[in-house]
């Protein structure tokens, strides 16, 4: 047949071809009332009757001319095409572009009410996906919409019971899928039904990606972050709101927040998250920091620009958010940098032209440090603690990474992981890889000769026993754990029964620790031990500490804060209490306050600025879920009454000196006298001393002979001669 043009521009945008209405009859399909012809081998177009038309031509419209490649009065192949069955598209994806060059405004078409018409207009007629002739073409259409003309190019077809069709048939059940055109300025919204699959798995199994002991954190993640994004984009729409665009993961180093962001982006179906490490975005060239920043969301702008509400998930993961973000005015830098670098954050993530396709994943150990403006809702507002893992997750966490060993027969029958976990509390997950490599490392070192290194290892009977992790136990020692080795420092001798009123003060003090442990009411509990120098109250406070079995001691001690300046001072107790609210339950021992304060007689001089530090941090209550017992110590409460640091203290007890009696028995539970000799030595002594002074009394006496060993007397093998103690009594006295 001859190609001509179509009569009219209002049938040019029917997307028919015409023909003689004596020739149309020649088409007719069986069963329609309208034709089908297969046109230039190529395409398949529903062929109408016009009188304009002469016999045995074909008329085309321009698009279908460009498509097809030909031109007015050319001859082209036609041929009747007979509709098979099932052959009705479920769904069409297509590409929209303006017809004769870009406009510069910005055309939005609502993709629901667009694909209402476009079945309206096309309803029965024939969709092409390749060329027969032209192969990897796509077929095009003309419509006219709201006084612009459009052209829909073809990308993809879904056909019942077809996995790749080349063509069918628009129906009224078909769904039309909206992208852009690359270079126009077509913004598609509420586009229906695609896009709801964002996970690559059908199930979340976190143990299998590596992650343990997060389930709750995960939980919130996915609730806050993701569930809205299952939906379809015109369900989201309707609703009012927006995808939520910024996470923040922050807690304690080795608890798995970059493992967490590394996994979430394997899991997802977006693009390849970029990561990013905080100071890789700056920059010493004035202005490229903030263009590094802008870079970082080029894709996902074009992206969204071309494909609407269909854009593509797009993921971006700050590691250490604090070196970039700090709060804007605290740099004294001069350069403004950080400002600027939050600024170009902030209008990136939720400006005038906000996106709705990206998710910013930052993570930091100084949720402090961030800028307030960027931690607000429709910035990073979901904001996920990830702490230290309790014994489940810390099962897991080892079952993780022991499953290796265990499915290759390395681990030995006797490890019980639950006993593990029982173990060790406040490890957080990077702890527990630390010392399951410890516990192998033992397990490897039995294999090697030392002597001799060329011996061939066995490496069929590598078993990593009970044993290796007992003694990695004592290798690897959590930062948030109880310093329980530092503690036994401060009772050498262990806990001698020192009397009645020693032993009501301990009962006391545990049943505060008790009453922290079970209590909802009871958050925060203060407690002072005061009493003469040397009576025993610091070994006091570590012995209630070790009993309790908190899984996070600390204890704050002027020893450890030699040379430091008050600034320094001050941050240190503020980090151990920082610390603290990290872990479930927390005791921190202030020992010897008074000289915390740099308190001396001579001009009565005391750090002011330390002393506000402690009043205000014993007053302030743990997060939520968190418990905190605070002991103190001093042998100078009348210097604190003045300083309102006493009242401060929700309990306070006296720590007494030994009487007689309670001499008698410290000396009867060392053992290191004759039974003759104890009332003697007792009624020699003072009538009260420090436990402390009687101790090294002892233990200077048993030094007397020179060719004895002292560790004799203790082991019971030999006694301390009264006379001796005498003599050592005087030299002290």
């Amino acid at each position: 047949m001859t190609v001509c043009a179509t009569p009219s521009n209002d049938l040019a945008s029917t997307n028919y071809a015409y023909c003689s209405v004596s020739d149309a009859s020649k088409f007719h399909a069986k069963g329609w009332d309208r034709g089908f012809a297969l046109v230039g081998n190529a395409v398949v177009l529903t062929i109408k009757g016009h009188d304009a038309v002469p016999n045995n031509s074909l008329a085309l419209n321009t698009i279908q001319r460009q498509h097809l490649k030909v031109s007015k009065g050319d001859e082209i192949p036609v041929e009747r095409f007979d509709i098979p069955d099932k052959f009705k598209l479920t769904a069409v994806t297509v590409e929209l572009e303006i017809f004769k060059g870009k406009n510069r405004k910005e055309e939005q078409i609502d993709a629901k009410v667009f694909s209402k018409e476009i079945v309206r207009r096309l309803s029965e007629q024939v969709c092409d996906l390749c060329c027969l002739l032209l192969v990897g073409s796509h077929s095009e259409a003309f419509i006219e919409y709201c006084g612009i003309n459009y052209v829909l190019t073809i990308n993809d077809l879904a056909l019942e019971g077809h996995d790749n069709p080349n063509r069918g048939l628009i129906s009224i059940e078909t769904t039309f899928i909206f992208e852009a055109a690359p270079g126009s300025s077509i913004k598609i919204t509420n586009q229906r039904g695609a896009g709801t699959q964002i996970f690559k798995q059908k199930d979340l199994n976190f143990q299998k990606l590596g992650i343990g002991g997060l389930d709750a954190e995960f939980a919130d993640i996915f609730r806050r972050a993701f569930a809205s994004r299952v939906y379809p984009p015109d369900v989201i729409s309707r609703l009012g709101i927006s995808h939520v665009k910024g996470m923040l993961l922050h807690g304690p180093p080795g608890t798995g927040k970059t493992l967490i962001a590394r996994q979430i982006g394997k899991m997802l179906n977006g693009r390849e998250p970029k990561v990013v490490n905080g100071p890789e975005v700056l920059s010493k060239f004035v202005g490229e920091t903030e263009k590094n920043v802008r870079d970082l969301f080029a894709e996902a702008e074009n992206d969204q620009r071309l494909r609407g509400d269909q854009s593509e998930l797009h993921i971006i993961i700050f590691d250490e958010i604090d070196a970039i973000c700090k709060t804007r005015g605290s740099t004294r830098d001069g350069t403004g940098v950080h400002d600027s670098i939050v600024n170009q954050l902030l209008t990136k993530i939720d400006g005038v032209e906000a996106l709705n396709n990206i998710l910013l994943i930052g993570m930091t150990n100084r949720k402090d440090m961030l800028d307030e403006a960027l931690l607000r809702p429709g910035r990073l507002e979901v904001q996920i603690e990830i702490g230290l893992p309790d014994e489940k997750g810390r099962v897991q966490i080892l079952q993780i990474h022991t499953s290796r060993m265990r499915d290759n027969s390395f681990l030995s029958a006797d490890i019980r992981l639950e006993d593990l976990a029982a173990r060790t509390k406040n490890f957080s997950g990077a702890e527990l890889e630390g010392l399951v490599k410890s516990a192998v490392s033992f397990a490897l070192n039995r294999q090697v000769n030392v002597a001799d290194l060329t011996q061939p290892i066995d490496e069929d009977n590598i078993k990593v026993t009970m044993v290796d992790f007992n003694n990695a136990l004592q290798e690897v020692q959590p930062a948030f754990g109880a310093a329980v080795n530092t503690l036994e420092m401060y009772r050498v001798n262990g806990m001698l029964d020192c009397g009645e009123k020693h032993k009501h003060v301990q009962e006391t003090a545990m049943t505060l620790v008790e009453q922290v442990r079970k209590s909802d009411r009871t958050a925060l509990l203060t407690c002072l031990l005061e009493g003469p120098p040397g009576s025993g109250k610091t070994a006091l406070a570590a012995t209630i500490a070790i009993e309790s079995e908190f899984p996070f001691i600390k204890i704050i001690s002027a020893e450890n804060m030699i040379g430091y300046s008050e600034t320094s001072k001050c941050s240190l107790i503020a980090k151990v209490f920082e610390d603290a609210y990290k872990s479930p339950f927390s005791i921190i021992i202030l020992d010897d306050i008074e000289r915390l304060l740099e308190y001396v007689n001579i001009g009565a001089r005391f750090s002011n600025v330390v002393l506000q530090t402690i009043l205000v941090l014993l007053k302030r209550l743990p997060p939520k879920g968190r418990k905190l017992m605070v002991l103190g110590t001093t042998s100078m409460s009348y210097v604190l009454d003045s300083m309102d640091l006493v009242s401060a203290f929700n309990v306070k007890l006296g720590v007494p000196n030994l009487r007689p009696p309670d001499m008698k028995k410290v000396l009867e539970g060392l053992g290191v006298f004759a039974k003759r000799d104890l009332d003697d030595v007792v009624e020699a002594l003072d009538e009260e001393i420090p436990i402390k002074k009687l101790l090294m009394l002892v233990e200077m006496a048993a030094q007397g002979n020179q060719d004895d060993d002292a560790e004799d007397v203790y082991a019971g093998k030999r006694k301390i001669d009264k006379n001796y103690f005498m003599e050592c009594l005087q030299d002290l006295a």
